[in-house]
């Protein structure tokens, strides 16, 4: 659906609105109207596709926004504004890697990712018991495990559609079902990489992806292009929620979209209960508002929007944000940082075709001696040219001249990456706040983040940069080198952990089926709910949460028929 459709009457009354069209909001807001209910989608972007807007080139895309991207935000939606471990505030424009953006359209981050659908390891979920509590952190366990999230990790690869390995991977306890589709295509990279795992002793699997192996759900199989990671498909064989979940849902009849709108603040009546969502959009002429009304309000907007909201919709009640009398909305900013090696060959070993991601072990995902958790590894997505210039040459390569022009002519096919998401242990001073002084286009105080990950994450990540190496040297490489990790700023990959999920008011924001403390009908359903991110890309995890939140409230809505109003 290039084109995005008129937008709702906001005057009548919704069951649900759901904030945010991406992994969770798209997933909660079609689970409710498929099982009957009446639900607005809020999406601050628009209908997007590869012939529609959504492709661009490789300087200009979602992964690697030199000079701009191919979804959203716009570029005068305002900054954020980065504060470093200096105390400097930086104004970061909405176009730059370092605004940490999930992509504003419908399907947000599931149009333009790469689709790993990694399952948590059972100890994701238990790193304060495993490991203890590191100084100055605020690790804790989840207040739910594996188990407990395991079918709804199944609906989600059923319903969304999965293809990898058949039976548990190494990670994985035993599955309730297997994958939809069978996995992709191998090449020379998984071939070499294997043979020297074998020999290291380390176990690989094949990752399971949101792609179509074979046609599936009335869509084509993956041609193998490349064009994966920062791109719409251009065949859609990628499996997001706006092809999908939300595609189904309204087919249904059921499931508003509104796009080009935002939720400027969620509205509470005099007693503090939670009505509905003030929303503002503009045309080529002017700008509106309406306050839209509905029994429930879900907050999927990403982890640095989503605690901004809540934030931003402080009453006299709660002065310092709903949901916030513990202090902990927009604390625990997290995501993943990834270590990165690289290996240079004598023979061409890069076939160059999509996805491109092949091989994976989970081997150093916990049990490394000496630290605390670790990641999963592998080979990485096809590489766009401008990627190889900054990332993948040589720490003695100038990157000006003649010399980087010939080397990456030479070599770009003798390249192999390897590279995983750390576990982030949460530090309480990466955290979102409003900036008291910068404002949006609309008014608004913008997001203001600080803090850096905690040293922890750093000799963790620097101890899985050596196993990557180690992989590659074992596997031939002439030369191996990696950019050893440093202090940053949290979130710049798959942000997290702003509105955690717990057992008590006093230690989180929402209770275990993603409802914000002191609101009876006021739900969060995206990674802000993760109090870890684990050591593998999230996006499934966030997915299992939301047809878990769904389930509570389709179930809630039947127990008390009364919250439903005609």
């Amino acid at each position: 659906m290039p084109v995005s459709p008129p937008r709702p009457d906001f005057g009548q009354h919704f069951d649900a609105i759901v904030i945010g069209a991406g992994a969770g909001g798209g997933v909660v807001a079609s689970e409710l109207a498929l099982g009957g209910k009446r639900v607005l989608l809020i999406e601050r972007g628009r209908w997007l596709d590869y012939d529609h807007g959504g492709h661009r080139d490789h300087l200009r895309n979602h992964r690697y926004p030199l000079y701009g991207h191919n979804t959203g935000p716009d570029a005068d939606d305002g900054p954020r504004i980065h504060v470093t471990s200096d105390g400097i505030e930086h104004h970061v424009a909405t176009h730059t890697v370092a605004y940490s953006s999930n992509a504003a359209c419908v399907g947000s981050g599931t149009l333009v990712y790469g689709g790993q659908a990694w399952r948590f390891h059972p100890d994701d979920f238990r790193m304060a018991s495993r490991y203890g509590i590191p100084a100055a952190s605020s690790l804790t366990d989840w207040p739910i495990g594996y188990a407990e999230l395991e079918p709804w990790y199944t609906r989600a690869e059923q319903m969304l559609g999965v293809a990898g390995p058949q039976g548990p991977l190494p990670h994985e306890p035993a599955r309730s079902a297997d994958l939809p589709m069978p996995s992709m295509p191998q090449y020379e990279t998984a071939r070499i990489l294997h043979q020297a795992a074998t020999a290291l002793g380390i176990s690989t699997t094949q990752p399971p992806l949101l792609v179509n192996s074979v046609p599936h759900d009335g869509r084509n199989a993956c041609i193998e292009c490349g064009s994966c990671v920062g791109f719409p498909c251009p065949t859609d064989a990628k499996n997001g929620t706006q092809n999908t979940m939300i595609r189904r849902a309204m087919a249904s009849g059921r499931l508003l979209v509104a796009t080009e709108t935002i939720a400027d603040r969620i509205v509470t009546d005099i007693e503090g209960h939670v009505t509905g969502v003030s929303l503002v959009w503009e045309d080529a002429d002017s700008r509106h508002s309406a306050n839209a009304t509905a029994n429930n309000v879900v907050l999927s907007a990403g982890a640095i929007e989503s605690a901004r909201l809540l934030l931003l919709s402080a009453t006299e009640k709660e002065p310092d944000g709903l949901g916030n009398n513990s202090g902990l909305v927009g604390r625990n900013l997290q995501g993943h940082t990834y270590p990165t090696a690289f290996g240079l060959f004598d023979d061409e070993v890069y076939a160059r075709k999509g996805p491109g991601v092949t091989i994976a072990t989970t081997d150093f995902a916990h049990g490394t001696p000496g630290i605390v958790g670790g990641a999963m590894l592998a080979d990485d997505f096809v590489m766009l040219p401008i990627i190889f210039w900054d990332a993948a040459l040589p720490q003695w390569m100038p990157r000006w001249g003649q010399a980087p022009h010939d080397f990456m002519r030479a070599n770009f096919r003798r390249l192999i990456q390897v590279k995983g998401p750390v576990h982030e242990i949460p530090n309480p001073d990466c955290r979102v706040e409003l900036h008291p002084n910068v404002t949006d286009k609309w008014g608004r105080p913008v997001a203001r983040l600080s803090g850096v990950v905690h040293p922890e994450t750093i000799r963790t990540a620097a101890a899985m940069l050596e196993r990557a190496e180690e992989w590659l040297a074992a596997a031939g490489a002439k030369v191996v080198w990696g950019d050893p990790p440093k202090p940053r700023l949290s979130a710049y990959q798959h942000q997290a952990g702003t509105c955690r999920m717990g057992t008590a008011p006093t230690n989180s924001v929402t209770d275990i089926n993603g409802r914000v403390w002191g609101h009876e009908n006021l739900f969060v359903a995206d990674a802000s709910l993760h109090p870890t991110n684990g050591a593998f890309n999230p996006v499934l995890t966030i997915m299992a949460l939301a047809f878990r939140c769904a389930d509570h409230l389709l179930n809630r809505l039947e127990d008390r028929p009364d919250l439903e109003r005609s």
